[in-house]
């Protein structure tokens, strides 16, 4: 009796088996199932930047350090909303084939710790494949860090050190450097300058911002005959600078270049007015923008020049038409955004076309090293004049040298030259 139960109770299990197997749907594939509808298609190349392996979409998630709180967040707020702009931008219009690409963006109010401590939030829990960062003393901090870790890093930070491979091998350059940028407007200043040498004082804050690229201007200004009679240290924060001013007055500088952010700049201009001090002022790209006019006044800017490195939102070049559209739909108009916030938008543009390359090159997973590959591919880039042309190569990650100058006249920024390198 008992052999009989114990037989009944094994074909009982069996069919309870023979049933859970077939309810399970499985197939002998083992292809991923979803709630949410059926799997995608297995990619059979890289071309439609689908993962050969799985048919699914790849995620790159891109880090974003920003100054919005903190000394630099005059300039450092629109330029973030350029970039945020254009990866909504990227999502509304389809994106890149076969890739998801998200933004993680945190404020870090200018502080080096901090910036450290969020990159290592993105690396660790966001698992960022890239990053794009802000100033030049958290991108030269973190440069080892990113160079272990191999994650591409964009930073708004156009430092001189940073073209170095060996020590930043992981950072690209999407402008002319600064030391580019002063030196371009050396040049300018020998080859226009009228009667004798010219001289030369370099108004700038004690930040590694500020210092970046102070040695270069002055070398290369020794090199081709322009002397620097003087140097004053202005905070980047500074809302009074006459001692300085005067101090510098006592040399008699034909010119002046500031290396500063928009809110020291209109200090300088103003109280050098104040003063009656006739110096030409010059301004590298941070410190030049729509916010230098605002703060001090058409009647102060007018004649000041500074570096245009990137669109003006009124000059009519084929990248803007892209970014009106784009704020259209977003209830805005180019009259709502600034230079800084093209530069952002075009920062974050370079680096979706360094993705869009990686995702074409390898089916692979989009990590830094595929990113960084992708970059490296890209050959005189265009940006629809948004910015000068850019090309990185496995031994160049500087994109450009060249840059541009603009005059205020009548309240507004206008183009002086076309761009250039000093070299030229």
């Amino acid at each position: 009796m008992k052999s009989k139960n114990k037989f009944l109770a094994l074909l009982v299990g069996l069919m309870m088996l023979l049933i859970l197997a077939a309810c399970g749907g499985g197939n002998d594939a083992g292809e991923k199932t979803t709630t949410d509808g059926p799997a995608e298609s297995k990619s059979t190349g890289g071309d439609d930047g689908k993962s050969e392996s799985t048919g699914e979409k790849r995620k790159v998630v891109v880090g974003g350090l920003f100054d919005l709180t903190g000394g630099t967040g005059d300039v450092g707020t629109p330029f973030a909303e350029g970039e945020q702009a254009f990866f909504k931008h990227l999502e509304k219009t389809g994106g890149i084939e076969g890739v998801t690409v998200e933004l993680s963006g945190k404020d870090y109010a200018y502080a080096i710790p901090e910036a450290q401590k969020i990159y290592q939030q993105f690396r660790d829990k966001d698992k960022v494949s890239a990053v794009l960062g802000w100033g030049t003393g958290d991108t030269e901090a973190l440069r080892q860090q990113v160079a272990n870790d191999k994650l591409p890093y964009f930073s708004a930070s156009y430092s001189e050190n940073l073209k170095n491979l060996d020590e930043s091998p992981y950072n690209f350059l999407t402008a002319a450097s600064y030391s580019d940028q002063g030196r371009t407007i050396v040049k300018y200043i020998k080859d226009n300058h009228e009667g004798d040498n010219p001289t030369i004082a370099l108004l700038y804050n004690d930040t590694a911002f500020g210092r970046s690229p102070i040695e270069d201007i002055k070398a290369y200004a020794a090199e081709i005959g322009v002397e620097v009679v003087d140097e004053q240290v202005i905070d980047v924060q500074a809302t009074e600078a006459q001692s300085q001013l005067l101090n510098m007055e006592k040399k008699n500088p034909d010119y002046a270049i500031i290396q500063q952010t928009w809110a020291a700049t209109s200090t300088i201009l103003r109280d050098a007015k104040t003063l009656g001090i006739d110096t030409q002022f010059f301004g590298l790209n941070w410190a030049s923008g729509e916010g230098v006019i605002d703060i001090v006044g058409a009647d102060i800017a007018e004649g000041y020049i500074g570096i245009l490195s990137h669109a003006m939102p009124y000059e009519d070049f084929p990248g803007i038409a892209e970014i009106e559209e784009y704020l259209k739909g977003e209830g805005k108009t180019l009259e709502d955004i600034d230079q800084k916030f093209v530069q952002g938008w075009t920062t974050a543009k370079i680096m979706a076309a360094g993705i869009e390359a990686a995702a074409k090159q390898t089916d692979g997973e989009l990590n830094g090293e595929a990113i960084r590959a992708g970059l490296e591919s890209l050959t005189n880039l265009d940006l629809g004049g948004l910015g000068a042309p850019v090309t990185f190569s496995a031994d160049n990650h500087a994109g450009t040298e060249q840059t541009r100058l603009g005059i205020v006249k009548n309240g507004k920024w206008e183009q002086l030259t076309d761009y250039m390198s000093y070299k030229d």
